[in-house]
């Protein structure tokens, strides 16, 4: 592909070809990362919102994070995010290292991290201000009180696999693409572990996921079937464009501006269609690797669980396997939509859900991880072996 100047009109061709081209960095597999987003709750008052600027000057005394980095949501929601590391094994402990680190640092200001997919008690608020989330919030706004809600009041575990060989195989990039579409749901299920919203059930495991499923489809619904560097390059044209960057003034954009009528009339640059990629929100996104962005925040230190799952499923062949099998019986219809709304009471996830745990357990040993199959296993005892979800307990409190 021809060398493309940053701030130089790009066409509609070239555009599909650069987005292509970096949806998947194909290699041998290995590499893990993490984001783990933390709702942050004041012990003074539930209802409070803690200033994001305060609580970064506050970490960042004390040297933390050492191994990642440390950002914030438009909500206060706190981000940890790991650098990728050799080896799930290597991920879990640097990235255990910095959380015990963050929390000791808010720890004085009586500030605590919640590891829930919705805040259960407070209304949507934004306390961070930028143009970036200015647009966001008033390109949303056009549709509902959706996007209000998932930027300020959702957190998630988003889980980070390298893309695998370019070659057909068991590591291929596209089995493990299709295997990424496969297992969402069943993760979505698995893992659900919100379902209060202002302080009662909303009749939803994960009301998170069901948050996203309501903001603009066109960004944050699942790509659609066929080559993946196709269907990849198809979502981002026909997606709207969500805002425009200018010096001066809003970055607000025309209502229904799909990038693809953008780049036709000969207005958007290589820095404008990355900065078009950076919002675009799909349950699995391919970011040259795999971004897997469909599981809710987990409790204490449960977020390791599904982080292990994936990496088992992904890079190990027997484990990936044994779970394609499983995963390929699932109805296709509303799939997405029964993960978030039932979790494991609906028996096909349930019955996916374990054969993805019986796979990966014994897998984790022979990726050099076996210190967690106790964790992994003592979860899938409490929960998928069961038919149940954090959600279940979280609903049995309230």
């Amino acid at each position: 592909m021809t060398a493309l100047s940053a701030r130089t009109a790009l066409t509609v061709g070239e555009a599909a070809e650069h987005i292509a081209a970096g949806a998947f960095r194909t290699g041998t597999p290995g590499r893990v990362g993490v984001e783990l987003e933390w709702l942050v709750r004041p012990g003074r008052d539930r209802l409070d919102r803690a200033d994001p600027a305060r609580l970064a000057a506050q970490v960042t005394a004390t040297g933390a994070p050492r191994h990642g980095s440390l950002t914030f949501e438009p909500g206060g929601a706190l981000e940890l995010s790991s650098l990728p590391a050799s080896g799930l094994a290597e991920c879990v402990r640097r990235t255990s290292a910095d959380l015990a680190r963050v929390r000791a640092a808010l720890d004085p200001l009586g500030l605590s991290l919640v590891g829930l997919g919705l805040d259960p008690d407070r209304r949507p608020r934004r306390v961070r201000r930028s143009p970036r989330y200015s647009a966001m919030e008033a390109y949303f706004d056009r549709d509902g009180r959706a996007g209000r809600w998932m930027m300020a009041n959702t957190a998630s575990v988003q889980i980070c696999l390298d893309a695998g060989h370019e070659e057909p195989g068991p590591l291929g990039h596209a089995e493990r693409w299709e295997l990424a579409r496969l297992a969402g749901p069943v993760l979505t299920a698995a893992f659900a572990n919100s379902p209060l919203r202002l302080g009662a059930p909303s009749g939803w495991k994960s009301t998170r996921m069901r948050v996203w499923s309501r903001v603009d489809p066109r960004r944050t619904a699942p790509i659609g079937t066929g080559e993946p560097r196709a269907a990849w390059a198809r979502y981002a044209l026909d997606a709207h464009v969500m805002m425009i960057r200018r010096d001066d003034g809003p970055w607000d954009v025309p209502r229904g501006l799909r990038l693809r009528d953008w780049l036709a009339s000969g207005g958007a640059s290589l820095d404008d269609l990355e900065y078009h990629l950076s919002t675009l929100f799909p349950p699995v996104r391919p970011r040259g690797y795999l971004e897997l962005r469909m599981v809710d925040a987990q409790s204490g230190d449960d977020w390791i669980v599904p982080l292990a799952l994936a990496t088992a499923l992904f890079d190990d062949p027997e484990a990936g396997a044994k779970a394609r099998a499983a995963l390929r019986s699932l109805p296709v219809v509303d799939v997405w939509e029964r993960a978030a709304r039932h979790g494991l009471d609906d028996p096909s996830l349930a019955r996916a859900a374990r054969a993805c745990f019986d796979a990966a357990i014994p897998a984790l040993a022979r990726l050099g991880a076996g210190a967690l199959a106790d964790p992994v296993g003592e979860f899938a005892e409490r929960y998928a072996r069961r038919g149940r979800c954090p959600a279940d307990d979280v609903l049995s409190l309230a």
